[in-house]
């Protein structure tokens, strides 16, 4: 599940991760038409071949959240979706004759947080707070391009902060046992955390002759994998 305000580059993010067009059938109304009425929620789904292995995957989009200006409750659509999708697996766990079951459960909640680079918003606050207890939540810095290296860091330490004061619960990565290598790895996977993210659609050439998949700016390149780089 993906949840944010509009404009966050929520489905460019999606898209640029799984390399693949999860909304290439998306209808973009007139502005007459965008105004919502309430949040909606929206799944996609696709199979993707990771390693050999065929995966089946659903996002689940919640257009309208946060958009109005009386935003409270919001949530309330996104929470009944969670609730009835685990209610719908237990059931049919239930049954006494049982065929392949269709796991259809919401495992993650990627959070898009807007760059204000002030923290976090009463709704940011309240919505992570009703779903915390249910879902994974991975708390995403939208946009992370348009902060210097120095004001990101500055901004993933405010979030994380105001993350820790109000007793909200996100993902942790488990520690695994394995080579150094793989430790190491999971360690930086812990201390990224909330991730700041460039999502582009777009392979250009870093100043190596790299291809990659980033965004090119007068400064520099931003790597959408790893953050902001700086041509020298």
């Amino acid at each position: 599940m993906v949840v944010g305000r509009s404009g966050l580059g929520k489905s460019t993010l999606v898209n640029s991760l799984f390399l693949t067009d999860l909304y290439c059938d998306s209808i973009y109304p007139d502005s007459s038409e965008r105004i919502p009425k309430t949040t909606e929620i929206q799944s996609s789904t696709v199979e993707i071949k990771e390693g050999g292995v065929r995966l089946r995957l659903t996002v689940v989009d919640t257009p309208g959240f946060g958009d109005l200006v009386n935003n409270s409750e919001c949530w309330k659509p996104i929470i009944g979706h969670v609730d009835s999708q685990f209610e719908d697996y237990l059931n049919s766990e239930s049954r006494v004759t049982r065929g392949i079951l269709k796991d259809s459960r919401i495992h993650c909640c990627l959070y898009f947080i807007p760059p204000s680079g002030h923290g976090l918003k009463p709704l940011d606050i309240e919505f992570m707070r009703q779903l915390h207890q249910k879902v994974n939540i991975i708390p995403v810095i939208a946009k992370a391009d348009t902060f210097t290296p120095e004001e990101c860091a500055a901004f993933k330490r405010t979030v994380m902060r105001d993350i820790q004061e109000n007793k909200i619960k996100i993902y942790d990565f488990p520690d695994l046992e394995g080579d150094d290598d793989e430790i190491a790895a999971n360690k930086q996977l812990k201390e990224s955390i909330p991730f700041a993210v460039v999502g582009s659609l777009s392979s250009i050439s870093d100043d190596k002759g790299k291809r990659i998949r980033g965004r090119r700016y007068p400064w520099g390149i931003a790597e959408g994998k790893s953050g902001l780089s700086v041509d020298s």
